[in-house]
């Protein structure tokens, strides 16, 4: 793959960092939050996997700590936040980790392997849980335990989101893009679990700069060459008129760009609107970063990082990088306006990414206003259209 890091565009000439400027905020921030570095699953192509003996030693958020840094997260913007490991459901104190991200105002999310679901979800509910992803590694139930090493967790998955169901509980599968996934076929495996939509991740080889270890140098499940993941690609866009795919269409394609190293249209927001934060209580540019900012404690001081990063293709930072996009420009604009440059203001209106960003909001309108906690309209799946 290239990497990118590039500091070229006119788009941030009159940026300036949040300690500096006062600016208008009206995109709220996101934040991942690994809560430990433990997991009971297998998984091929993840680091974490209990059998690859790379954790030294198990580590796990602490949450009196963590609950003193929620009002610094709050005051940067932060109103989603999603718990994950290793596996979070591991954590013995994880519903009340939930409950304390509830109570200050931040949405809270966790995305998990599913084994102890049935255990954990009537608890994690009562505790504010808004989001549940849960990881899928292919259309094939039996192939799917077989990786993780789970035997019987299919069924564990389908009784948790049953509760979550009946509660409200948004529930999305995660779902990594390997060679044990036939996308036509995955439909029919979502609908059975009980799915609302699904979020595709795409492979990584190389170790992360940060302690996650959401990567497998040595699987040959994600060993693909650029045109073959860019086949892939497709079919997650292809898939897009028969399930709900959260990564919008515009994202995808700018991925498809990343891998055949040609410019890309969105910079990340990692470090700006989304940041990552491990059990040690680092906050990080993001996953893939090579060095923390340092601790969650000194957020208030950090200043906002907008260099146009294109170089890693994390899903999470690049789909919300689109989808955020739009509103950023906008916010980019009113503060143009408000220190005189009503031309540049225009022009960051008038991109031809804001369009692409706003289609792709209201592409993924029915997730974007579950996840907001707005309600709906209609009740069922209804199909979403490739923007």
């Amino acid at each position: 793959m290239v990497k990118r890091h590039a500091n070229n565009t006119s788009e941030a000439e009159f940026r300036e960092p949040a300690a500096k400027t006062r600016r208008l905020t009206l995109v709220p921030s996101a934040c991942d939050v690994s809560v430990t570095n433990a997991c009971n699953a297998t998984c091929d192509f993840c680091s974490f996997a209990r059998d690859k003996q790379l954790v030294k030693e198990k580590r796990w958020l602490n949450r009196a700590d963590f609950a003193r840094a929620l009002p610094i997260l709050y005051r940067r913007g932060i109103r989603y936040l999603t718990f994950q490991g290793g596996e979070p459901l591991l954590h013995r104190e994880i519903d009340g980790l939930v409950a304390d991200a509830a109570a200050a105002g931040i949405h809270a999310g966790v995305i998990t392997n599913g084994w102890m679901l049935p255990q954990k979800i009537e608890s994690l509910i009562r505790a504010g849980l808004r989001t549940l992803l849960v990881s899928i590694d292919s259309h094939s139930l039996e192939k799917h335990e077989e990786n993780r090493g789970l035997q019987g967790v299919g069924e564990r998955i389908r009784q948790g989101l049953s509760v979550a169901r009946h509660n409200g509980v948004l529930r999305m599968a995660s779902v990594t893009v390997s060679r044990l996934v036939q996308y036509e076929a995955l439909p029919e495996l979502l609908d059975y679990l009980g799915f609302d939509a699904v979020v595709f991740s795409y492979p990584r080889r190389e170790p992360f700069g940060s302690t996650s270890m959401v990567f497998s140098q040595n699987s040959s499940l994600i060993d693909f060459g650029k045109e073959e993941l860019c086949e892939a690609l497709e079919s997650i866009k292809a898939l897009k008129k028969r399930f709900p795919v959260f990564n919008p269409a515009a994202s995808i394609d700018d991925i498809k760009r990343h891998v055949r190293g040609e410019r890309e249209h969105f910079a990340c927001v990692g470090g700006y609107k989304y940041f990552y934060i491990d059990w040690n209580l680092n906050v990080w540019r993001c996953e893939a970063w090579n060095k923390p900012y340092g601790s969650v404690f000194d957020l208030d001081k950090i200043p906002d990082c907008r260099d146009r990063c294109t170089a890693c293709m994390m899903s999470c930072y690049r789909d919300a990088s689109v989808l955020m996009h739009a509103g950023m420009a906008f916010e980019d604009a009113m503060t143009a306006a408000g220190t005189g440059h009503l031309g540049e203001g225009t022009r960051l209106l008038f991109q031809r990414t804001v369009a692409q960003s706003l289609a792709s909001v209201v592409a993924q309108s029915r997730q974007v206003f579950r996840l907001a906690g707005r309600p709906l309209k209609h009740s069922g799946k209804e199909q979403l259209s490739a923007v």
